[in-house]
Parts: structure tokens; C-alpha cells; sequence
């Protein structure tokens, strides 16, 4: 009989010990295509691996709820955990965590900036981008694509280091129909960039609100959480659509996920755009280390 550790409420301030009958689990979800267990693939986790990667939701639910990026935490942890799953099978695992983290922060970061709901009018432009993004995904050779996002990610960097005071306060800007415009166009293509490959979709977002409408890095995370939910929305249709997701994993997933978002997102309203600004320079390290490593051969998975 395997045990299993799941998280506890926010209020709780630690984990709830659950037994569950291991073996019988894992014969059902082999035994149900629908639930997560295509070809077998789910079969074969333990209990170890479940709680590894219920630990790597939990902090890429955080992450994504700061600046985003938590993808590239969950999903290296769910291919090292579970070497039979193929990469769209992994990355469909890591959009339902992902939308119902996302969600949730949208919920409360969007509660205290009321103007983040105006990133709605833009969602079905970033949820078709997205869409078609996964739809050409395994079209896209990323040994082209890591060396851009590496070197867009050092800029956003620089540019952030240089300008301590960017982001700091919002600036006063009547936006004129052509920046709308422009930012329509970004949105969409952001949006086809998550489903395509993913990587630093919410700091980009972060980036285009603070600097061609004038939100301060809070706000912006607010508005970036919101157009999350759309483009998670629309990648995760193409998979599942192709029948690459595992759905119990997910969803088991997704509730460490929550969990994280939500602190993530009350740090963000607690700590202000400073908190965001640190965030970013650390995740921008971080990311473009990691897609480095992978770029000349160093990765994990």
C-alpha cells in the first residue's frame, strides 16, 4: 500500500498524510486511456515520483504566478520522473497544472487591480495564438529557436538591470489606437510563442504592458496572469485534441499548482513591483542558464 503526501490549505501550514491503495491506482489508470494511462505510461509511478513532482508544481505554481516561467521547472521534473512519457505528453501534464495555477492567480491579482480585466478584450487573440503555436509545435526546430529566446532574455535582462526605476510606478499614458494595435499584434504573437515553445511567456507579457501602456510591474503581472489563462487555454485544446494528455496526473498536479499560485500571487500584492523586478532578473539567470545548458547538450532530460 503506497502512501502518498498531498499538500494542506493554504491555512493549515503544512501536509495532510493520506494513505491510498497504490496498486490498485495504478491498474486503473493503466486500465483507462481517458484518465491518463495511454499505452500504459502512468503504470509505472511510485509514490516518489508523484511526491517530486506535487514539489515542482508547487514552485512552478509560484513562479508563474510572479513573473512566469514555472514551465521550466515542472516539465524537465516530469520527463526525468517519467522517462517512457513523450515530450507533447509531458507538456500536456504541465498546461492543466498550469491553467488551473494560472486561474487562480488571475483571480487574485485581477481582485485588487481592477484594470486587469481589460486584458480580457485581448484573450481570444492570445488563446488563438496559442492554439496555432501548439498546433506547429513539433514543426519548429529548437535548436533555431533556444539561441532567440536566450538572447531576448539577456536583453530583457540588461534592459531591466540598467533602468532600476522602470516598472517601479505607473506613468501616465493615453495609449493611441496604433499602440492598442501593436499590442494586439504582440499579444497574438506571444500567445503563439507559449504554444510553440513556451519559455518566459508572462515576462514578455510583463514587458509589453509596463512598457507601452505605463503599468507598473505589479499591475502588469496581473494583466500578464490574465492572457496566461487564454494562451495555457489554447495550447492545452491542441493536445488534448491529439490525445497527449494524462489527465488524473495533471489534475493531481494542479492542486500543488493552486497552491503555489496563490502564494505567489498574494507576494506580488504584499511586496509590490519591486518583489516583481527581483524576480525577473533571478528568472531571466535562470532561464536563459538553463536553455543554454540544453542548447549545447548539457540538459537534463
Amino acid at each position: 500500500m503506497a502512501e502518498l503526501w498531498w499538500p494542506a490549505g493554504l491555512g493549515s501550514g503544512g501536509v495532510v498524510k493520506r494513505k491510498a491503495y497504490g496498486a490498485l491506482l495504478l491498474c486503473a489508470l493503466r486500465d483507462a486511456p481517458f484518465l491518463g494511462g495511454k499505452n500504459g505510461t502512468m503504470s509505472a509511478l511510485s509514490a516518489t515520483s508523484i511526491g517530486v513532482m506535487i514539489l515542482g508544481s508547487l514552485a512552478a505554481g509560484w513562479v508563474d504566478a510572479v513573473v512566469g516561467g514555472g514551465g521550466l521547472i515542472l516539465v524537465p521534473l516530469i520527463m526525468i520522473m517519467n522517462p517512457g512519457f513523450t515530450n507533447a505528453q509531458a507538456l500536456g501534464v504541465n498546461k492543466v497544472a498550469g491553467i488551473f495555477g494560472t486561474s487562480s492567480a488571475a483571480v487574485v491579482l485581477a481582485s485588487r487591480v481592477p484594470s486587469a480585466r481589460v486584458a480580457l478584450r485581448f484573450a481570444p487573440l492570445a488563446l488563438a495564438g496559442a492554439a496555432g503555436g501548439a498546433l506547429v509545435a513539433s514543426l519548429l526546430d529548437r535548436a533555431i529557436m533556444r539561441p532567440i529566446i536566450i538572447f531576448a532574455l539577456v536583453a530583457v535582462g540588461i534592459f531591466v538591470a540598467v533602468r532600476p526605476q522602470f516598472g517601479q510606478a505607473s506613468v501616465a499614458k493615453r495609449p493611441t489606437a496604433p499602440v492598442w494595435l501593436g499590442l494586439a499584434a504582440l499579444i497574438a504573437l506571444i500567445g503563439f510563442y507559449d504554444g510553440a515553445f513556451g519559455p518566459g511567456t508572462g515576462m514578455f507579457l510583463i514587458l509589453c504592458f509596463t512598457t507601452l501602456i505605463g503599468l507598473n510591474f505589479a499591475e502588469s503581472a496581473a494583466w500578464a496572469k490574465v492572457l496566461n489563462v487564454a494562451t495555457n487555454l489554447g495550447a492545452l485544446l491542441m493536445f488534448a485534441a491529439h490525445g497527449e494528455v494524462l489527465w488524473l496526473l495533471g489534475l493531481g498536479l494542479a492542486v500543488a499548482n493552486v497552491i503555489g499560485a496563490q502564494v505567489g500571487a498574494r507576494m506580488v500584492l504584499a511586496k509590490g513591483a519591486g518583489f516583481v523586478r527581483a524576480v525577473i532578473l533571478v528568472v531571466v539567470v535562470v532561464m536563459a542558464a538553463k536553455l543554454a545548458m540544453d542548447q549545447f547538450g548539457f540538459a537534463l532530460v
